[in-house]
């Protein structure tokens, strides 16, 4: 045998004298092969280390046990607890999970889903990137649908689709944000907010304004400006803010990158955080904890968002008769910590 050539069933069969499928059975611990014979072809196996063609098993069987998953970034702690989800309830049933890593790219997340779709990938997670909501093209997306793989919106949606999905309750964790800085005593406060058209974006906005207008509150366009959900696309609005002739005198980040980029700014300033500006974010990443001061936000509960969206690919595979969408949204909840607590 070539030692730089993988070691094939025909190479052991050829080894023993014996037909390929013989091979095949023995190594499969098949009873219908004599017990001696299945050992020593095992141990020959293991010995020149020979290796299961699962590509060929899957064309068999006509499954590959492969699942993609599609999001914009590994680098935030939410996505990485996601992932952690899915992989906490697939991995040990025998699905191999596929990361794809969009970059907010609607042309790469294209890419993405075509491959997977090619590899016969048995079901798609999918967080929408910021370029297919900005470009309006989704035909990608239908031709998952229609060639019937499962598709499971994770966080981020498109909600024209008939098709599961696992969310968080964004409009409520930024109502109580906001809220909880009015009931400090805080009056005049900003919103770094995201992208515009994403949905987590648009509910976190949404439960700005109504808690403002609750509160018959004044809501100032000139105190909401975008970000892009990391540390530096906070810091010119930040600075745009300070310069105002009326400074706000709380910040609600969209996320906790951008509500530390904004502090980072303000203390640059010499402004006291949470005496002279308050901050809540949103996501309680591990990294909010150990701020100084610590950082006030709203926790998503990533890895069970994994976990749940994990359910609903299964009741989609294992379910019998017309398919239904099912849509889990799971609470946010507020942590109080130091950057909101004015003495």
């Amino acid at each position: 045998m070539n030692p730089s050539r993988p070691v094939t069933i025909k190479d052991i069969a050829r080894r023993f004298r014996c037909s390929p499928s013989t091979v095949s059975r023995a190594l499969n611990d098949h009873p219908a092969i004599n017990e001696d014979t299945r050992k020593n072809i095992q141990e020959y196996a293991r010995e020149v280390g020979y290796q299961r063609n699962e590509v060929s098993l899957s064309l068999l069987n006509k499954k590959t046990a492969s699942l993609g998953v599609v999001v914009p970034t590994i680098s935030n702690y939410y996505e990485t607890a996601v992932i952690e989800g899915l992989h906490t309830v697939l991995q040990p049933m025998g699905y191999t999970l596929n990361i794809c890593v969009t970059n907010e790219n609607y042309l790469l997340e294209k890419e993405y889903l075509s491959k997977l779709l090619s590899n016969r990938t048995e079901g798609i997670f999918l967080s929408v990137a910021q370029e297919t909501y900005d470009s309006g093209y989704y035909e990608h997306l239908e031709n998952v649908i229609q060639r019937k793989t499962p598709l499971i919106f994770i966080d981020r949606e498109y909600e024209d689709f008939q098709t599961s999905r696992a969310t968080v309750d964004d409009y409520h964790g930024a109502f109580a944000a906001v809220e909880h800085l009015i009931n400090i005593g805080y009056r005049n406060i900003a919103h770094l907010k995201g992208p515009n058209g994403l949905t987590v974006s648009e509910q976190r906005l949404k439960g700005y304004i109504d808690c403002l207008k609750k509160y018959e509150m004044p809501i100032l366009e000139e105190l909401i400006i975008n970000t892009n959900f990391n540390v530096e696309s906070a810091i010119v609005p930040t600075k745009r803010l300070l310069d105002m002739g009326s400074p706000p005198d709380a910040i609600f980040g969209v996320n906790d990158q951008v509500a530390i980029g904004a502090m980072r700014v303000v203390k640059d300033k010499n402004l006291k955080i949470p005496q002279d500006i308050g901050f809540v974010g949103f996501d309680n990443s591990p990294i909010s904890a150990y701020m100084f001061p610590s950082l006030t936000t709203v926790s998503r509960p990533g890895r069970k968002i994994g976990m749940e969206a994990s359910r609903l690919f299964l009741n989609q595979v294992n379910g019998s008769g017309d398919f239904l969408p099912e849509h889990i949204v799971l609470p946010s909840e507020l942590v109080i910590r130091e950057s909101s607590l004015r003495i």
